[in-house]
């Protein structure tokens, strides 16, 4: 099933893109919770005409996504938590706590754009990927310690 979608799906597409989809994943997620419409022959041409008129918007989109990308270039993150005596974390550390820590630096970046590829459980050093636009991504070191 070919989809036009309205907002950025994770592990799927960004916004205006066309993907396609298994026909239930379309019809019983994305259409009614309004993240797509169905990719028909007019809704093509409305995408391309509406894409034409905002090309210097996405132009200025990308160019604020770089300079949150520039700001978070040489940020560290130390993260606390509590630790068993073995080095093992109680639960685990992911992106909500790593906004909470950029938060705390001053910059509000959204806990849905924020990537932690490996289960976070030990102490220890990870990295984390922060999703600001399709082409500009930033990664992130973090440090997670004993409480």
């Amino acid at each position: 099933m070919e989809i036009i979608l309205k907002e950025d799906v994770v592990n799927l597409g960004y916004k205006n893109d066309i993907v396609n989809v298994k026909s239930g994943y379309g019809r019983n997620y994305l259409i009614p919770t309004g993240k797509a419409v169905i990719a028909s022959p007019s809704a093509k041409k409305m995408l391309a005409e509406e894409l034409k008129q905002r090309a210097h918007k996405l132009e200025k989109i990308k160019k604020d996504a770089e300079a949150v990308a520039a700001k978070l270039e040489g940020v560290t993150l130390t993260i606390a938590t509590k630790v068993s005596s073995t080095g093992t974390i109680f639960g685990s550390v992911g992106n909500i706590q790593i906004a909470e820590a950029l938060a705390k630096l001053g910059h509000e970046i959204d806990r849905k754009i924020i990537v932690v590829k490996d289960a976070v459980k030990e102490v220890g050093n990870y990295k984390a990927i922060v999703k600001l636009h399709k082409e500009v991504s930033v990664e992130i070191p973090f440090e997670v310690v004993a409480e």
